[in-house]
């Protein structure tokens, strides 16, 4: 039984068969999906399929790539939607230095603003993080340590990266790319840290794993990334499983 932390079920990618994508995951033993806001419609939309399904969860939030949209209205509805049963954590918020579809300043004071929201009603944070290691690990660091803090999600950095957001209370999600040939360094990761700390997504629609790359991700396929990091571990599928469902349901409060 998997856990998929991270998906994007919203996103008009499922508009044709949503219902069979979730029907697929389930019976094939994805027990719990998470599917995440980037902005306030697809928050609402998230917490609509989550009020919908007994198997998902909704996290609400601003994506780095929303910021310059984001006002204090949109933080408003954001933090009355988050005391919903149904919602689990604040994201996706973050830093993306990458594409930069969002100013930077934008991207930094919509970000430092729903970490602190988050915090004032101890609710665990969904980080997207591309290109701002550096920016990203100092400001989680003052918010202090502590636990059930957040995951990283679709983690990119290295092993001395990973380490330091797990001292800080965070978790590290690896997606599909960890099937890739060439990710190197999140194989690394995926077979280095504590299994104590890890966790388990599809980013989908995005992301797909071999042998599904090139195609549309879906919940369903998180078992792929699960099998290659028990392969990565020599650890057997089942402890993967369990070890990091048990963590998604410690973090996010779905015990």
């Amino acid at each position: 039984m998997l856990i998929d932390t991270h998906a994007h079920l919203d996103m008009q990618d499922f508009d044709k068969d949503r219902e069979k994508v979730i029907e697929r995951a389930v019976k094939d033993g994805v027990t719990r999906i998470i599917t995440v806001g980037t902005d306030l419609d697809s928050s609402l939309y998230s917490l609509e399929l989550a009020r919908k399904h007994e198997s998902i969860y909704a996290a609400v939030g601003y994506h780095p790539h929303n910021a310059q949209g984001c006002n204090s209205q949109c933080l408003n509805k954001l933090s009355e939607i988050s005391m919903e049963p149904e919602v689990v954590a604040w994201g996706e918020i973050g830093l993306d230095f990458f594409r930069r579809y969002s100013p930077r300043d934008d991207q930094l004071k919509i970000f430092l603003r729903q970490i602190e929201m988050a915090n004032d009603i101890d609710m665990p944070v969904i980080i997207h993080d591309r290109e701002a290691h550096n920016d990203v690990l100092t400001i989680l660091k003052k918010m202090g340590k502590g636990e059930r803090k957040g995951v990283i999600h679709c983690f990119s950095g290295d092993i001395d990266l990973a380490m330091a957001f797990v001292e800080l209370g965070y978790y590290i999600s690896i997606p599909g790319t960890v099937t890739y040939k060439k990710a190197l360094q999140t194989k690394e990761v995926a077979s280095s840290i504590p299994l104590e700390y890890l966790l388990v997504e599809t980013d989908a629609p995005f992301l797909a794993p071999v042998p599904k790359r090139g195609n549309r991700n879906e919940p369903l396929f998180v078992n792929y990334t699960a099998q290659e990091i028990a392969r990565l571990r020599n650890i057997e599928f089942e402890e993967v499983a369990e070890q990091t469902s048990e963590n998604a349901k410690t973090l996010f409060d779905t015990h």
